[in-house]
């Protein structure tokens, strides 16, 4: 599932003001982290997450990583965060950052 331009860029327009929900730090992607993100997804589908490791290129492996254990989608990453989406199954109307 590949996003579209314009979808991409409605996404980083709402993502703008959402604060980072998961924070990935030096113990890497545990699998708590894992199951955290999976569910803050199914939730608000989408979210950011803030990586506080060090090294440049062990961020984008993080971040690679975490993208295709979710199945989520990376929308953007700036700095230490990434924004990801993944549709809910069944989306919350209260929860979701999409229909809102």
């Amino acid at each position: 599932m590949s996003l579209t331009p314009e979808q991409k860029k409605r996404f980083r327009t709402l993502g703008h003001n959402l604060n980072p929900i998961v924070m990935v730090a030096g113990n890497g992607l545990s699998e708590n982290i894992q199951l955290e993100v999976d569910r803050a997804l199914e939730d608000h589908e989408l979210i950011k997450v803030k990586f506080a490791v060090g090294d440049r290129e062990l961020k984008r492996q993080l971040i690679r990583e975490l993208v295709s254990v979710v199945e989520a989608e990376l929308v953007q990453e700036i700095g230490n965060i990434a924004l990801l989406y993944r549709a809910a199954q069944s989306p919350n109307p209260k929860l979701s950052n999409l229909l809102r």
